[in-house]
């Protein structure tokens, strides 16, 4: 793992050519760089899939993006200055990642689950030049990390694909609903899709956003 803003593991195609993407990987709350990576043997083999490790370390392999008070008297209280932090530190890293493998915004995919979507989501939407496509797993639009001119900036580029599970006992489906809500508010084209799961990738979902993957590169 080379030395840039936060810690990762990369699988790279046997050769990069003008038509490699990159993909992303954001984990979520109390896990790590190895969780989403698991996916990767089953993505097209012409991605370099990039899989970083947050920035708070709880513990026993689990790592955080960003504190959650869960004795909080709704359950979960996002702590949003450490958010704030985290996302521009994933900006930051993107950018690097970028650079380091000659990789393009409009050849970039960020995928997230849970914590790391709602941090994946609020990236693309302050720095929509920045990235493509954008994944976002089993998460919520936060709008406490979003930008202020959300009205004047141009999203046109951006595509989005969601899902999240009907069961979810973590984020609660009705928080998901408003994600396509909003994203159609701003003329973002995205994709939506509700599986009945709990907090987790189901496989058909995985099928799904594969292919979605697939389509874009």
């Amino acid at each position: 793992m080379e030395k840039l803003s936060l810690k990762y593991i990369v699988r790279k195609p046997k050769e990069q050519t003008k038509n490699t993407s990159l993909l992303i990987l954001l984990h979520g709350y109390g896990s790590n760089e190895e969780d989403l990576y698991s996916f990767a043997s089953e993505l097209p083999s012409d991605l370099i899939i990039v899989s970083a490790r947050a920035l708070q370390d709880l513990g026993f392999g689990s790592y955080a993006w960003y504190t959650i008070h869960f004795n909080n008297t709704q359950k979960k209280f996002s702590d949003i200055l450490e958010a704030i932090k985290a996302r521009d530190v994933i900006y930051k890293f993107i950018k690097e990642v970028q650079e380091k493998y000659t990789i393009s915004p409009e050849k970039t995919f960020l995928l997230g689950f849970s914590q790391g979507t709602i941090l994946g989501m609020a990236t693309a939407l302050n720095h929509p030049t920045k990235i493509k496509n954008i994944i976002g797993l089993s998460g919520y639009v936060n709008h406490d990390i979003l930008p202020d001119n959300l009205e004047i900036l141009d999203y046109s580029n951006l595509s989005f694909y969601c899902s999240h599970g009907t069961v979810d006992q973590v984020i609660p489906i009705d928080w998901a609903r408003q994600t396509p809500v909003f994203l159609k508010s701003l003329n973002i084209e995205h994709t939506y899709s509700e599986f009945p799961i709990g907090h987790g990738v189901a496989p058909k979902n995985f099928y799904e956003l594969r292919n979605w993957i697939s389509t874009k590169i």
